[in-house]
């Protein structure tokens, strides 16, 4: 590790929405079309217990949303238990790695035992372009 090396918390998203286990399934789509996000964390008790995805919940829903009835199913029924979550002083690299070795979508980053911030593959995109533009196209000097 390099000495100086952006931690996680300089590029997640910060206080991520985030979802009851036993709420119903179309709560948790909903707030996901409303707030133009992929993934959740899951809570229980305001404990952390997983993630859930639009693409958990389509592939319960099937490619109509409709069966089984999503009135009948909870977050329970769709979420990833765990889930993939870091430490808010985690080095950024630890974690894009492990994101790209492992195919995960999100990391949930935590500080002092509570959700701190959300670190999507969309976070990602975005670093490594500020990364190459900062690299390949600085802005030109004011003197």
């Amino acid at each position: 590790m390099i000495t100086g090396e952006p931690r996680i918390k300089s590029a997640m998203t910060p206080f991520p929405h985030s979802i009851g286990l036993q709420e119903p399934i179309g709560v948790a789509r909903r707030l996901m079309l409303e707030h133009h996000v992929h993934h959740l964390p899951v809570t229980d008790n305001r404990k952390l217990c997983g993630i859930i995805s639009d693409r958990d919940i389509k592939l319960l829903l099937g490619p109509e949303l409709g069966s089984p009835d999503p009135k009948e199913l909870t977050v329970e029924d769709a979420y990833v238990e765990g889930g993939y979550s870091v430490d808010m002083e985690t080095p950024l690299s630890i974690v894009v790695r492990a994101m790209a070795d492992q195919h995960i979508g999100a990391a949930i980053v935590t500080g002092h035992e509570r959700i701190a911030g959300i670190f999507t593959a969309t976070d990602a995109c975005r670093v490594l372009a500020e990364y190459l533009e900062e690299r390949y196209h600085p802005p030109p000097d004011i003197a």
